[in-house]
């Protein structure tokens, strides 16, 4: 892989003076010397890994990315530092037949940047995370919060730089203190300074890191007033959290998922001293009077003037009739709370579809096994779209069908901390649920919704529903991946309906095709779509195990849109994978169980819409007499013409007037494809030339084949003619008596040779002795006593010799009978 020039590359970057004195040499993110892919069997260091895995079941993402000045953050847990790479977006020339073909490619500067902490970081990392500004860096974990102020260096060596780094609420976090655990923590997406975060005593707290680092700015304790059937307050507690969009009431939200897949809503919750557009919040401020003039409801009404009371409150100048929109641009938000009213807890939230309970309990939320371990908020067009991943395998989404409101329980009264001059520094407040007055104002865009699930008979409903259950992903996972499931939702940052589901068996990618309110309901395909899954990586490919395959994984995109994928393995490995941005065409399958139409057949692909194709309506206009007689300068005959020449308006005119504005909508799509056709047809030119000139290639390998089996054949006859050929290979038991022989002539015939002689030549001896036969007498030497054999004695001897010689004649001629066998089997 040729890597680019500097010059060539996308990214502008801004080099600091001290930077530039040395020209870093750019290699591909995954051949970085910090991987271990890149330097050929470097020992783990990005994951070396933490012994204890994440709290709960969410994964951990030790990766950040800086989208303002081209920065990759990575934690290394065995150096307990932080790495900073400088990255760029260059474009290639792909070396394949196309020489018009061209493929982006991540290249990061070598060497690397070590950032270190000036204190000890003693527990474990699951998350980092970097502000918007991108001068604040997150270590999250479930014992503690360190922040990492990325301009503020402490002190500067040779090798390393260290950066001031201080703890996040040591006293509630830390295990010697309180024991509590840190169940999420979020930065504000409206406030560089503010971080959200979820603990497992089920309070919500907000957290202003440039007033105090010890206390949070905002305390909210979450209680869920009305279990579920016999399930008691301890049993549903949250899990997760997520701030809202940018749709009406949604910036200043927060929705929570409790363990039991119920989502709750807390409303308005917005961090002090940060900016709002001026026209967001006098659009929600003249719709909350106008809201109000058309209520008769009390309770509603009550809550509007709340609404209005807060708003006035928080932000003065919106009361301020002199205040004009075009001079003021954003304003600041004041430190406020209402005194004798606190913030309720709006849920559970219920679907629409769903309108039957059982025993008095709602099982909106009970139709997914397992637990939920993944949750992500998306905004999408006008659409709010929630996706929760459960421990079984599956993606459960939702989408709200009417806007969120705020809402307080009267009677309540928060806590306040207020300084020396009597401003507010801080609120702590108890959230219960209130779900029966939460149902009361949501009634907006309603009608619109329901009448698009045809359930427009639940209007009249006091409980009204808000969520809409899109549909139910099945991610088909093994049942190996399924034990002790770990899901991980990542959202796209350049198409919104697009986002990546990593767990045990890869990476998925989800895309939806449908969206209440951003899709046309017009198109009865596109409603009953289910959202498309890709996968697009496995534990197979890449040689991972389950279930922590991934330390890292996020997106990292440019100005251009271009796109990559970027995976950190616990053994340290990069995984580096392009994302094709829309413009560009999918890959065209083929299905052969499609009969393949006529000549005489014309496939028009739908590029322009059916409604155009069929051109405009036809004007019908009825037979008449009396038009000829009609006088055009009279009252009737202008009348007359004015009716026809609206009727070809509204036909003629306005169809050119839709067929102007599609085409030129379609102009980039329809240049796409013709280029991709016209890449198409030279790849295949230039494959059928490398066919015509392996043609002749071809043809002497084929010639060559049939001549080696020419040869081979007259091999095999050769074998056939020899003399052995007709022979039958020995059966089994053959060999088994074979082998007995073998072992009878090799070692038990030897052993009866050498017995048979020891025992005549001590025949001989004895029988030398005493040639008549009749007494055996030895010699003895002089001194001592002499011992003489009996006749019955000799007797026995006799004839045990004589059986011997019979046996010895015997086993002779068997020996002979073995190898006149042998001899008949070897020839």
């Amino acid at each position: 892989m040729n890597v680019v020039p500097t010059g060539h590359g996308r990214s502008s970057l801004r080099i600091s003076p001290a930077a530039s004195k040395k020209t870093p040499e750019w290699v591909p993110l995954e051949k970085h010397a910090l991987f271990r892919s890149g330097t050929g069997g470097m020992s783990p260091v990005i994951a070396a890994a933490d012994t204890d895995g994440p709290s709960d079941s969410f994964l951990r993402n030790l990766l950040a990315w800086d989208a303002n000045s081209c920065r990759l953050y990575l934690w290394d847990a065995q150096s307990r530092c932080v790495h900073r790479l400088v990255v760029r977006f260059c474009d290639q020339v792909s070396s394949s037949s196309s020489p018009s073909s061209s493929f982006v490619v991540l290249e990061a500067a070598s060497p690397s940047e070590k950032l270190v902490t000036d204190i000890e970081i003693n527990y474990t990392v699951h998350h980092i995370s970097l502000n918007t500004s991108g001068s604040t860096l997150l270590l999250i974990g479930s014992e503690g919060i360190s922040v990492i102020y990325l301009y503020e260096q402490s002190c500067t060596n040779i090798s390393n730089k260290c950066y001031r780094t201080v703890m996040l609420g040591s006293g509630l976090f830390s295990k010697q203190y309180s024991g509590l655990r840190i169940l999420q923590a979020t930065w504000h997406p409206y406030s560089s300074n503010h971080i959200g975060v979820l603990s497992s005593d089920s309070v919500f707290r907000l957290f202003d890191l440039s007033s105090d680092l010890e206390q949070a700015e905002q305390e909210f304790y979450i209680q869920v007033e009305k279990p579920f059937g016999s399930q008691n307050m301890v049993s549903i507690c949250p899990i997760a959290f997520s701030f809202g969009g940018q749709l009406f009431w949604e910036r200043f939200s927060v929705f929570i998922l409790h363990n039991n897949g119920s989502l709750y809503i807390l409303c308005p919750i917005v961090p002090f001293g940060s900016l709002c557009k001026w026209t967001f919040l006098k659009e929600i401020y003249e719709d909350a009077h106008a809201y109000e003039l058309k209520q008769s409801d009390s309770s509603v009404g009550r809550n509007l003037s709340l609404i209005i009371t807060w708003l006035e409150a928080t932000f003065p100048e919106l009361a301020d009739p002199q205040m004009e929109g075009d001079d003021v641009l954003v304003l600041s938000a004041r430190p406020h709370a209402l005194l004798d009213a606190s913030l309720a807890l709006q849920g559970p939230l219920v679907h629409a579809s769903m309108e039957e309970k059982k025993n008095g309990t709602d099982v909106s939320s009970s139709y997914c096994e397992g637990k939920p371990v993944a949750f992500i908020f998306n905004s999408i067009g006008k659409d709010s779209v929630f996706i929760t991943g459960w421990s079984s395998g599956f993606l459960q989404i939702e989408a709200l069908i009417d806007e969120v409101q705020p809402l307080w329980k009267v009677g309540l009264s928060p806590h306040l901390r207020v300084n020396a001059n009597g401003n507010i520094e801080g609120i702590a407040t108890i959230c219960q649920s209130y779900m029966e007055e939460a149902s009361m104002n949501y009634n907006r865009r309603l009608d619109c919704a329901l009448n698009l699930m045809g359930a427009a008979d639940a209007v009249e409903n006091k409980d009204l529903p808000h969520l809409l259950k899109l549909a139910i992903v099945d991610l088909s996972l093994s049942e190996c991946a399924k034990n002790g499931c770990l899901l991980s939702l990542v959202p796209d940052s350049l198409v919104s309906e697009r986002f990546y589901c990593l767990h045990n068996d890869g990476v998925d990618m989800v895309i939806l095709h449908f969206l209440p309110f951003s899709s046309s309901i017009d198109d009865v395909e596109v409603m009953t779509t289910p959202p498309s899954v890709h996968p697009i990586l496995t534990t197979s490919q890449v040689e991972l195990s389950p279930p922590s395959f991934f330390c890292g994984f996020l997106m990292v995109a440019d100005s251009y849109g271009h796109s990559q994928l970027v995976g950190i393995t616990p053994t340290n490995e990069c995984l580096v994978l392009e994302v094709k941005a829309q413009t560009e065409m999918l890959p065209f399958h083929f299905n052969l169980e499609v009969k393949p139409v006529s000549s005489t057949e014309t496939l028009i692909p739908e590029i322009v819409s059916k409604e155009l194709l069929s051109g405009p309506r036809a004007i019908i206009i009825p037979p008449s007499t009396s038009l000829w007689s009609l006088n055009p300068d009279s009252i009737e005959g202008r009348s007359t013409l004015h009716h026809h020449i609206k009727l070809f308006h509204e036909n003629y005119v306005e169809y050119a007037h839709k067929v102007y504005i599609e085409l030129e909508q379609h102009g980039d799509y329809v240049k796409t494809i013709i280029e991709n056709q016209l890449n198409r047809v030279k790849e295949v030119e230039q494959s059928l030339l490398k066919v015509r000139n392996n043609e002749k290639g071809i043809e002497d390998r084929i010639a060559h084949a049939f001549k080696v089996y020419e040869l081979l054949e007259q091999r095999l006859q050769n074998f056939k003619a020899l003399p052995a050929s007709n022979k039958k290979p020995l059966s089994k038991a053959e060999r088994q008596f074979d082998a007995d022989l073998d072992r009878i002539s090799d070692q038990e015939l030897d052993a009866l040779k050498s017995s048979m002689e020891a025992l005549d030549a001590r025949l001989k001896r004895y029988v030398s002795s005493s040639p008549d036969g009749s007494s055996i007498t030895a010699r003895q030497a002089p001194g001592r006593r002499k011992d003489y054999l009996t006749d019955c004695q000799v007797s026995k001897l006799k004839s045990s010799l004589d059986l011997l010689s019979s046996f010895n004649i015997e086993n002779t001629r068997k020996v002979r009978l073995i190898e006149d066998r042998l001899s008949r089997q070897h020839k």
